[in-house]
């Protein structure tokens, strides 16, 4: 599902790191793009780089950073409360997504929930308040040509539900059967209509925000912050952290799609960003060995860029 083009490697040894990941990934059977840079050097291994990709819950991340930057400009009350309506809230395996009675959170608050536990509901009610055309405007004015955000969660929901006639089995054939790249029955999932971006796209988010270049450096902090409190360390982290190693992460899982973008720090100033998007080529409500896949590929690539 890998065949190798579009291998990136700043030298061979790093091409040689880039090669072997998408050896692995291929044998797996799990097809992906790649992308680790060295936020210090400069130095970048990966392949599949610059082709979009359809992003699941990672697209949490630039909304919640639209909505940290209007917060820090005085444009949005942190403390403005939002009312959830369980009859009304986007679907979700977290958070305010399973809420069975109505409550009031709120807007910073949903931020975090959105982050940490990855609440569908709660970053759909920011999304509300903040407008899909303000996050357009943000990303067009921070330069992040890569990163395409054009519709809630719950349309990921509801375009699956109505490709598969109601049933999320069906739509996870019709998921699989899809070639990469390529328009797609279900919205979400077509790079022309869904949330997409590029492995690139989000490791130069990511460079962004830890060098504060973007939004507001209060806002970059944030995000910083709630990135590094995520509870799903399954997957880039889950071969790293250590006493001596940091990740912030943002994980996104739809249908075959499992990805993982994050921020490896380690001691003396090692900073490493990485995004590991996947598309699996089999039915699979739980996939752990993905997850392992994915960690294992971080671990090569944050090895070989430390130096």
């Amino acid at each position: 599902m890998i065949d190798g083009a579009g291998i990136v490697g700043s030298d061979a040894a790093l091409t040689a790191v880039a090669e072997a990941i998408a050896r692995d990934w291929g044998e797996r059977g799990i097809g992906g793009h790649f992308l680790g840079c060295d936020l210090n050097s400069g130095r970048q291994c990966g392949f599949g780089a610059d082709e979009p990709v359809a992003l699941a819950s990672v697209a949490k991340v630039p909304i919640a950073l639209t909505a940290l930057e209007l917060i820090d400009r005085g444009e949005l009350d942190p403390g403005q409360t939002i009312e959830i309506d369980p009859a009304k809230t986007s679907p979700g395996p977290t958070g305010s997504a399973l809420f069975g009675f109505p409550a009031r959170i709120a807007v910073a608050d949903l931020i975090a929930l959105a982050l940490t536990v990855s609440d569908n509901a709660a970053i759909d009610l920011v999304l509300d308040v903040v407008g899909i055309t303000r996050v357009a405007a943000a990303l067009a004015g921070w330069g992040c040509d890569g990163i395409q955000i054009r519709h809630p969660m719950r349309t990921m929901f509801d375009s699956a539900t109505r490709a598969g006639g109601g049933s999320f089995e069906l739509a996870l054939e019709l998921a699989i059967a899809g070639p990469p790249g390529s328009a797609s029955a279900i919205e979400a999932l077509d790079p022309q209509r869904g949330n997409v971006a590029s492995a690139r796209g989000l490791v130069e988010l990511l460079a962004a925000v830890w060098e504060s270049r973007i939004a507001t450096p209060a806002a970059c902090a944030e995000l910083r912050r709630l990135m590094s409190l995520q509870l799903f360390v399954q997957r880039i982290a889950a071969d790293l952290r250590s006493d001596a190693i940091r990740v912030a992460s943002k994980t996104g899982t739809f249908l075959n799609l499992r990805h993982d973008i994050a921020v490896v720090e380690a001691n003396a100033g090692v900073r490493v960003a990485i995004a590991a998007l996947t598309k699996a080529g089999r039915r699979a409500t739980h996939a752990p060995d993905v997850d392992l896949a994915i960690g294992s590929a971080a671990r090569s690539a944050f090895e070989a860029l430390r130096g």
